[in-house]
């Protein structure tokens, strides 16, 4: 399974607590810009274009690498890994590069 599958399987159900959960939303937002201005995906449209698959299912699996080398293990709430693999999820399923 892919880096993209992967993360997307997991954290997109996460999606549902931006319902109730603002502070969850704001960070994951924050995320999204930050990971389309470090893969050049933001570009000055006011519709930012698609990161590219490849760039993202990279950097994903430089992450998730990092993720293990630390020894993460996701927390009940939201840290940083978290709220960028959220990031990540929605990325994909924006632009359907699943």
């Amino acid at each position: 399974m892919s880096p993209l599958a992967r993360i997307s399987t997991s954290y997109t159900p996460r999606f549902a607590e931006f319902a109730f959960e603002p502070g969850f939303t704001a960070a994951v937002d924050q995320h999204v810009a930050e990971l389309r201005d470090k893969l050049e995906a933001g570009g000055g449209a006011l519709q930012p274009q698609a990161p590219d698959r490849e760039v993202l299912s990279d950097y994903a699996l430089g992450f998730l690498d990092a993720l293990a080398e630390n020894g993460w293990r996701e927390p009940v709430g939201h840290d940083y890994a978290v709220c960028r693999l959220t990031a990540i999820s929605w990325l994909v399923r924006r632009h359907d590069l699943a």
